[in-house]
């Protein structure tokens, strides 16, 4: 494994680096929006209707959204823009860049919006209609919140019901052990400036690692415990990177932010981040890299990996024999005789 920077690098990118964005609401309507939401889509065109009509379904319409095109090989773009032709009275906008990552889209995508509040969507996943009506009820009544999470109900693309996986409230020490939230939060946008933007060089983990430095900021959460956001479960994409490289992930995290973590973990997160795995003693106790030190964010790291890997592989057996058995029940049906009139 090769060594890292000492931490995350972060910022996001000028307002003017990208084609389209301003300070200032683009479309001339005067008031900027409330809420701001941000796709970056890369290779989704085929799921990125979907993520719009939800947004267009809301039952607060003082949104603005922006569909940033990643550096797509699809034809993500002609999707986006005959979208925005099909509703020219809302205010969705396209932002393109050569390809740099969901947290660099998030980023740029941000920089070019103007709402107060800020909501990041990825491009295979939906709001259900009042997401955004119930977390800017919480904003606009909590100022000491600064960001709203939800539960999430789980959905896949082969007909199987969703199931809701419901999260704990809000817990900073228990953010440090795991992610209890998921990255479709509202938040204010002074978090985001605070913070200096999602961590451009993590392919995976960018949203816990940017929980933790909302929290490591003195932000503070609420948490609806409703399925107000649907997130769509497939067998590849980050989530799916972020559980297979989950320890990784973790050191990555500590070392981008060793003031919330114990002397013992930052020893930890370096020597993963700097050593080969094979270049560990054959005595695991005196492995640097253990996985079962028991402290802060390493706290059952390894159970937890292996149970992603449990889930994800009964996930794909259960879609496997799901698709088989249709596959079956349209074999029997047309073997069925008509029955005589």
């Amino acid at each position: 494994m090769t060594s890292a920077r000492p931490g995350p690098e972060r910022g996001p990118r000028e307002a003017g680096a990208l084609p389209g964005a301003a300070a200032a609401p683009p479309d001339g309507r005067g008031a900027p929006p409330v809420v701001s939401v941000v796709i970056p889509c890369h290779d989704y065109a085929r799921y990125l209707p979907q993520a719009v009509a939800s947004v267009l379904a809301q039952t607060y319409a003082d949104w603005e959204l922006v569909v940033v095109d990643d550096g797509s090989r699809d034809d993500t773009a002609a999707v986006a823009r005959s979208l925005i032709a099909d509703h020219p009275g809302r205010r969705i906008r396209l932002l393109e860049q050569a390809n740099a990552g969901v947290s660099a889209a998030r980023n740029a995508g941000i920089a070019a919006t103007t709402g107060r509040y800020v909501l990041p969507l990825d491009a295979d996943d939906v709001l259900a209609p009042t997401m955004l009506e119930q977390t800017v009820a919480v904003l606009e009544r909590r100022p000491d919140i600064a960001i709203v999470s939800t539960d999430v109900s789980v959905f896949t693309d082969d007909g199987l019901p969703a199931q809701v996986l419901a999260l704990p409230a809000y817990d900073r020490d228990l953010l440090l052990r795991r992610l209890i939230m998921f990255y479709c939060s509202l938040y204010r946008r002074e978090v985001w400036q605070t913070v200096g933007g999602y961590a451009e060089d993590m392919r995976a983990g960018e949203d816990w690692d940017f929980w933790i430095a909302c929290a490591e900021h003195g932000f503070t959460a609420h948490h609806i415990h409703e399925a107000l956001f649907g997130a769509r479960n497939k067998d590849d994409g980050l989530h799916v990177e972020a559980a297979e490289n989950d320890l990784a992930v973790r050191a990555r995290i500590v070392a981008g932010h060793p003031g919330m973590f114990k002397p013992v973990t930052r020893a930890w997160a370096q020597a993963v981040l700097a050593e080969d795995e094979r270049d560990c003693p054959t005595d695991e106790r005196e492995c640097p890299a253990d996985e079962r030190v028991p402290d802060d964010i390493l706290t059952r790291a390894a159970d937890m990996d292996q149970f992603l890997r449990v889930v994800m592989r009964l996930q794909r057996t259960a879609r496997l024999q799901h698709r088989h058995i249709r596959r079956l029940e349209a074999a029997l049906a047309e073997r069925e005789i008509p029955v005589p009139v």
